[in-house]
């Protein structure tokens, strides 16, 4: 249980939030591309896939705010 508060703790500290915004940004737009740019270019955007857009955003997230706790805790 404490390494779940840990974890929720570093989704919003500061400057590990900062790294994953960046890495979010960057891995998510690539993966946004990949999965879901011909659907935008030919106006097919359902909401479902709105959906799936935001967590292809949220997922880089989520995985770079991990990795920095774990390294982190292993200091």
């Amino acid at each position: 249980m404490q390494a779940i508060k840990g974890y929720l703790k570093a989704l919003v500290t500061p400057q590990i939030a900062k790294r994953a915004m960046r890495v979010a940004l960057l891995i998510g737009t690539l993966l946004f591309v990949i999965n879901h740019g011909t659907a935008v270019r030919s106006g097919t955007m359902t909401q479902a896939r709105w959906i799936s857009a935001g967590l292809t955003y949220l997922v880089p997230y989520g995985v770079s705010v991990h990795g920095q706790y774990l390294g982190q805790a292993k200091q």
